[in-house]
């Protein structure tokens, strides 16, 4: 049986959110397509991570599915149309497309700097519509019915402002989708994970979370790979233009 093909985002640390979702998507029947970018790695708390695209890549195979790891910079106008370009070379037309890229530079009202503010608009916003609008546009005639659209979204905006104005952009693109692409029947959905340790919480913070949540715990990176795992099921078709908070109760 020829496996769909997916295509998720922002996989350029083994212990990050896109890393999981590759991985359980490619359990699931998937051959996984993934991006990165490391210079944006190399400015962030974590620094470089030259091995990890490569490891992540390995854990794809070594479930029987293809992969293809392909940097992109996000922030450039011609980087989607080139990204699928590459994809469909390698892999064949994508189907199920995740998005978990980010650009994420903490800063305020009367802090922020406008190449900073553009930047984040650029990455988070302005990239996930054109990716959604070549997907769409490239959409495999006989994947009708089965295509999928998730994003993930955050509600951080106090100190992050650039970060978190742009999510709720790129969280009315991805809603617009469930009604725009009805001809082709795809449902596209945003995913609110919390707070997930993916290693940047101090103790202190991974405390806090914890009390604050219902479930007493912070997110991990399978949570969220569950759920967009069933989103892009057959079984979680029906779910469509919905933003979800999957938090453990947090927003309660």
């Amino acid at each position: 049986m020829t496996r769909r093909v997916a295509l998720v985002t922002g996989v350029g640390r083994l212990a990050g959110l896109g890393a999981a979702l590759a991985v359980r998507l490619a359990v699931d029947g998937f051959d996984v397509a993934t991006t990165h970018w490391s210079p944006y790695d190399e400015r962030m708390p974590w620094g470089p991570r030259p091995d990890d695209p490569a490891q992540v890549a390995d854990a794809i195979r070594s479930t029987g599915a293809r992969t293809a790891t392909v940097p992109a910079d996000l922030a450039r106008v011609d980087a989607p149309a080139a990204l699928l370009d590459e994809v469909e070379r390698t892999l064949g037309p994508v189907s199920v497309l995740v998005l978990s890229h980010a650009e994420s530079v903490d800063s305020g009202l009367l802090d922020t700097e406008v190449e900073s503010f553009d930047r984040h608009l650029a990455v988070n916003v302005r990239a996930s519509w054109l990716l959604v609008k070549e997907f769409a546009e490239r959409f495999p005639q006989d994947a009708v019915g089965r295509g999928r659209v998730v994003a993930l979204t955050s509600d951080a905006v106090v100190g992050n402002v650039p970060y978190g104005a742009s999510k709720g952009a790129l969280d009315r693109v991805v809603l617009a989708a469930a009604r725009e692409l009805s001809h082709l029947k795809v449902s596209a959905n945003v995913v609110n994970p919390g707070p997930v340790d993916t290693g940047w919480m101090t103790a202190e913070l991974r405390d806090h979370v914890a009390a604050a949540t219902p479930l007493g715990r912070s997110g991990t990176p399978s949570d969220v790979a569950s759920l967009v795992s069933f989103l892009c099921s057959e079984q979680g078709g029906w779910v469509n233009g919905q933003l979800i908070n999957s938090d453990g109760g947090l927003h309660a």
